[in-house]
């Protein structure tokens, strides 16, 4: 597995894939800002009584990031993967010390460019897969190479 290199800003070409990742940016866990987390789950359905107890405190560097060395974030430009939740202008949290899995939502390069798909088997070929209609998969095709950069393990993005 190949580990990106460096990190690009500014617009970048757009992907015939309909998803492209537009920066990428070390994670750094820096010090600790934990803020409260409440014991009680919010229901999404019917309003119950709110509780007033604090659990504990909640770092979400701490939440989302397993292994520091190996995880950066990247934020994606397209539409092509919004039924897997990946939305344009989200920033999705990398890990490069996860080994894909088929199944695995994945920053991968081919062809030269980034894009972030599903990684699938098909006929014993890795395929990336769009998980938005309107977009064709992505077959690997004999000779082309295939570069992971890293296993997508969380998504950040502001509820509209």
């Amino acid at each position: 597995m190949s580990s990106p290199t460096a990190a690009s800003s500014g617009p970048a070409a757009p992907a015939p894939h309909g998803l492209r990742v537009v920066a990428t940016h070390s994670a750094r866990m820096g010090p600790a800002r934990r803020r409260p987390l409440f014991l009680s789950r919010v229901p999404a359905g019917f309003p119950s009584p709110a509780d007033d107890y604090v659990e504990t405190g909640l770092d979400l560097s701490e939440a989302l990031i397993q292994n520091e060395e190996a995880t950066f974030y990247v934020r994606v430009a397209g539409e092509s993967m919004t039924d897997a939740g990946i939305h344009d202008g989200d920033v999705l949290v990398v890990d490069r010390s996860v080994e894909p899995s088929e199944g695995d939502v994945v920053i991968a390069a081919l062809g030269g460019e980034l894009t972030v798909k599903r990684y699938v088997v098909r006929r014993g070929r890795p395929c990336l897969m769009p998980e938005a209609e309107g977009h064709d998969p992505i077959p690997v095709r004999e000779g082309q190479e295939l570069r992971i950069w890293g296993v997508a393990r969380h998504v950040v993005h502001e509820i509209s």
